[in-house]
């Protein structure tokens, strides 16, 4: 078990309307642009010395709109844009499963992982040295709000805007 003075918190971000605007099933880097501020939040929590993770639904790749090798480049493209203004993330989580899913290998009538479930969070919480106590989920919708309390950390609902200043506006310590 990790004692208290070796956690750290953690700052956990949806993808999708919070770190990029959410235009349905983004899958390519092409297609891809980022929440004004959301570079800039990254890298302040990484220089905060919190771990940064995203925890993201990805029913694209479950309804066959998108492989998990599309989703895995584009994330690896987003780090590389992150590191260029020195950020980064710690490690990204996903839950392609869906009750609906194309495929059988993704549906599930309850995807454990699938927000508002609290899987990707909790795997986070296992996976890490996190204080859970000081970390954070910011979301764009109720369901990243609902699994963030299903996990116990505080959970932040975005509106959309600059995510920079929405941070600074809810007084997280960056």
């Amino acid at each position: 078990m990790t004692s208290q003075s070796q956690t750290r918190p953690a700052l956990f971000l949806d993808r999708d309307g919070v770190l990029n605007e959410d235009r349905g099933y983004v899958s390519r880097w092409e297609d891809f642009r980022w929440i004004p501020g959301a570079r800039e939040t990254v890298a302040a929590f990484n220089r905060a010395g919190w771990l940064v993770f995203v925890v993201t639904n990805q029913s694209g790749v479950g309804r066959g709109y998108y492989t998990e090798d599309d989703m895995h480049a584009l994330h690896r493209r987003m780090a590389q844009d992150l590191a260029s203004v020195g950020a980064h993330i710690d490690a990204f989580y996903f839950a392609p499963h869906h009750p609906e899913a194309a495929s059988e290998t993704y549906r599930h009538p309850d995807p454990p992982d699938r927000k508002p479930n609290p899987g990707m969070i909790l795997r986070a919480l296992a996976e890490w040295p996190v204080d859970r106590d000081r970390s954070v989920m910011i979301g764009d919708k109720p369901s990243d709000l609902e699994a963030a309390t299903r996990a116990g950390i505080r959970g932040a609902l975005f509106p959309g805007g600059d995510l920079s200043r929405f941070v600074a506006d809810q007084r997280l310590p960056t």
